[in-house]
């Protein structure tokens, strides 16, 4: 989900702090429709919530899906790490 540069970096400024579509979309290359759709990615996937704030959605990261996240990774590089082992390198 996070390979996409655009998710990334939208995901990036959320973690930051909660941010609405209006100001997430300032500054970057693509539409405000195409952040939204971004958005709409990172909710399927649970790395963002967002809250209503009259006509706006104030997005926020949630950050038990970081740790999730990282546990992840951190097995991904465990199992690395024993492959590069049983190949005979040195950990």
């Amino acid at each position: 989900m996070l390979a996409d540069q655009t998710r990334r970096k939208l995901f990036e400024r959320i973690a930051e702090r909660p941010q609405s579509v209006n100001e997430l979309a300032k500054g970057l290359s693509v539409s405000r429709p195409a952040v939204s759709q971004h958005l709409k990615a990172l909710r399927d996937a649970d790395l963002v919530r967002f809250r209503q704030e009259g006509t706006r959605r104030v997005y926020s990261a949630r950050t038990e899906a970081l740790g999730e996240l990282r546990a992840y990774i951190d097995l991904l590089w465990h199992d690395v790490l024993e492959q590069y082992r049983d190949a005979g390198g040195e950990e």
